[in-house]
Parts: C-alpha cells; structure tokens; sequence
C-alpha cells in the first residue's frame, strides 16, 4: 500500500508542478479558445491541462518501473510490458487527438476514430474482457472480445467527457471513483492472491488519482486552467482500462470468505463509479438521436446544465455530483467489504446506499421546493402600485428568476459536449 501512495504522490506532484507550466504558456501565447454560447464560463481559459496530467502518470509509470527492477512483487506488473506500453501509447494519441480538439475544434467523426484507434491498440495488446464474473462466463472467440473492449473504452471515454462541464467535476468525480476502485482492487486481489498484492488495475488506479489531486487545486472553481477533451479522455480511458484489467483477470469465485454477491462486484462497481457519466450519457444520446441530431452534437442540456437551472451555485451543483459518486461506489464496495473483512450482513450495506441516495435526492431536489414557496408567496403579492394602478414591472418571482440567472453568470467554467 506504501508504494502505492508514493507511486500516487509522484504522479500529483510532477501533474501539480507541470499544470502551472502549461498554465503559464497558454497565458503567454493565448492559446485558449473563445467563448461560445454554450459555454458557462465568461473569461477565455486554457484547456491544456490534459497534458500535464499524461506527463504526471508517464513519470509515475515511469518512477514504478525503476521501482520494478529492485522491487520483485511490482515486477509481476511488468511482466508483460507490451501491455504497458500500449496503454502509454495509447493514452499519448488521446492526448495529442484532445490538444489538437482543444486548439482546432475537430469534427466528431475525426475525434471518435481516434479513440477506436486507441481502445484498439489497448485491446490488442491484451487488455481485454476475456470472461465476466458471473459464473465464469466467457466472452466468446478472441475477436469478440476485442471488439466488446474496444466498445467499452470508447463508451466510457466519451461519457466522461460529456460530464466535463464545471469546474472541478470530472476531476472529481475520477478522484472518488478512482480512490474506491483503487481499494477495491487492492484488496480483491491480496484476498485471491496472498503473496502479491501488485497488478496492474490497482497501479492503474493509484496513480491516475495522484493525477487528480495534483490537477484539481487549479480546476477548482474559479477554474484558473480546464484538462480539455485530452484530460477528460484521458482519464475514461484509463478508468475503462483499470476496470477491464480487473474485471477481465481476476476471478471473484476463488474469494474463500466471500458470498454469492460479490462475485458480481466486478461488473456491478465499475458501472457505480461511472453512474452519474453514465445516466448522462445516456440521456444525450436519446435526446440528440430523438432530435435527429449527431450524438455528439453539443447543447446545453446536461446534468449539470439541469442543476444550475433548478437553482443550484456552481458548487453546490459540483458537490452533489460528488455525493451520487461517492454514494454509488461506496454503497456498493460496502457489499464487498462487510461480509468479507467485517463478517456483516450486506442489508448493512443497502441501508447506507438507500438512506444516502435518499439523502442526496432531497438535496438535489430542494431548489424545487424553495421555488414552489417564491411562487406561492408572489401570488398573494397584489401587482398594483400604491394608488390602485396597475403595473407592467415584474412580479417577484420572475423578479427571483432573473436575479437567480445574474448570480450565475459569473462563473469560470467550461462547457463541453
């Protein structure tokens, strides 16, 4: 666990110090975008940031093969370098396809093929899902599991940058799913294998959340510099690529202490991490397609497009998605922890995840209830001035509205797909 964490340390250092680089060349030489419609922001800010983030994990990828070489059970993760290297090469084409994006704005077909271009070279090197945890069931022939992997890359690429739309969101976001995919991993694989408690999901994990931490001090709102479509591309690709490390390689079944259920953990908590990217995926795709539009096509009509609208601040809206993150993975993991390491029932573990998802909702929901009292309020207000005539100003609740929107137009933040 201590090499993990330093592993982790090195990537938050070498991103931290390099984001204030990139932030300083993009200053100097303007190399950040007008704003557009879309955008919630109001000041020009870079989106460079992916790249500081790439070179932070290089370097910690490159510090945990030194490590390697004196270390035997970390050597095991580099037994197979080809993979490695893969996903190093991988991540450099969806960084330079992100920084030439951010620059030159490029069509989505373009953008899309280069992921596929990426999640295959991932696949091809054996990153694959080459069975699911349920009942040992295998994929099928060599092919089709490349194929599913490549989808699944792609898939979950893109629904992280859909959700890359305020300060601080996809940074996050990746740094909760990332920290309990991390634990969960780690402690699967030294329940299934005692000797080692090394492999490539969990190196994976560790350092893309040093990442995280290193960038979110300069993404936090007021954003002072955006990871663009290279950062948020980025990290789906290596939160896909850690999660079908696990899922594909490690078999839940020879967990002795275990139960039935978290054999399904493997499928069930990538899918929790990713819940929130996921629902708003989902619903872009329907409604762009429904519209008769590309699925890729940009408009204001995401989650948290929906959160500033019901009348949420920005950060108000950034730690809810927080709390729906953290509630999804943890409720779930909870079903592995408890009957495993603490011999306790898992309705424990569906207690905490229906009280805390009821929480959230009472609190996402609550500008609606304040809402309902302005409008309540302003139709006993009588709208006449003092000598009975009537006006043409506004009542107050458009009054509110309006007041409401002002608030909001001070935000620094990005708005994307």
């Amino acid at each position: 666990m201590t090499l993990f964490v330093l592993l982790a340390l090195v990537s938050a250092i070498v991103t931290f110090g390099l984001s204030i680089v990139v932030l300083k060349v993009s200053h100097k030489y303007r190399l950040y975008p007008k704003i557009r419609e879309r955008d919630v922001h109001t000041r020009p800010t870079p989106r460079l940031g992916g790249i500081a983030m790439f070179i932070g994990i290089l370097a910690a990828f490159g510090v945990s093969y030194l490590v390697a070489s004196q270390f035997a059970p970390l050597r095991l993760v580099f037994a197979n370098p080809q993979q490695i290297l893969a996903i190093l090469g991988a991540a450099l084409l969806i960084v330079l396809l992100g920084v030439a994006d951010d620059i030159w704005d490029l069509d989505w077909m373009t953008k899309l093929a280069g992921q596929f271009i990426a999640a295959g070279l991932v696949a091809w090197q054996g990153v694959q899902i080459y069975s699911l945890p349920i009942g040992g069931v295998t994929v099928g022939s060599g092919w089709m599991s490349i194929v599913i992997t490549v989808f699944a890359i792609v898939i979950v690429m893109n629904m992280i940058n859909f959700i890359d739309g305020l300060d601080g969101l996809v940074t996050g976001v990746a740094l909760i799913a990332n920290g309990v995919f991390f634990l969960y991993s780690y402690l699967l694989v030294r329940d299934t294998s005692p000797t080692n408690y090394f492999n490539l999901a969990s190196l994976i994990a560790a350092i893309l959340v040093g990442a995280c931490v290193g960038f979110l001090p300069l993404n936090w709102h007021p954003a002072k510099l955006f990871m663009g479509d290279a950062g948020a591309l980025l990290v789906g690709l290596l939160m896909a690529t850690s999660a079908i490390a696990i899922t594909g390689q490690v078999d839940p079944a020879a967990i002795g202490r275990s139960q039935l259920f978290p054999a399904f953990i493997p499928i069930l908590l990538p899918v929790a991490i990713l819940i929130i990217p996921l629902l708003d995926f989902g619903l872009a795709v329907f409604r762009r397609v429904r519209a008769g539009k590309s699925p890729f096509s940009a408009d204001r009509k995401h989650l948290h497009h929906r959160l500033l609208d019901m009348g949420h601040s920005h950060l108000h809206a950034v730690l809810i998605f927080y709390g729906w993150t953290a509630a999804a993975s943890v409720g779930c993991l909870l079903y592995f922890l408890l009957p495993v390491y603490f011999q306790l029932p898992t309705w424990y573990a569906t207690i905490f995840l229906v009280a805390s998802l009821l929480i959230l909702t009472i609190v996402t929901l609550a500008p609606l209830s304040r809402r309902k009292v302005v409008e309540a309020a302003s139709q006993l207000q009588p709208a006449a001035t003092d000598d009975g005539a009537e006006t043409s100003a506004l009542d107050p609740l458009d009054e509110a509205a309006v007041t409401t929107t002002d608030h909001r137009a001070g935000t620094g933040t990005e708005e994307k797909q």
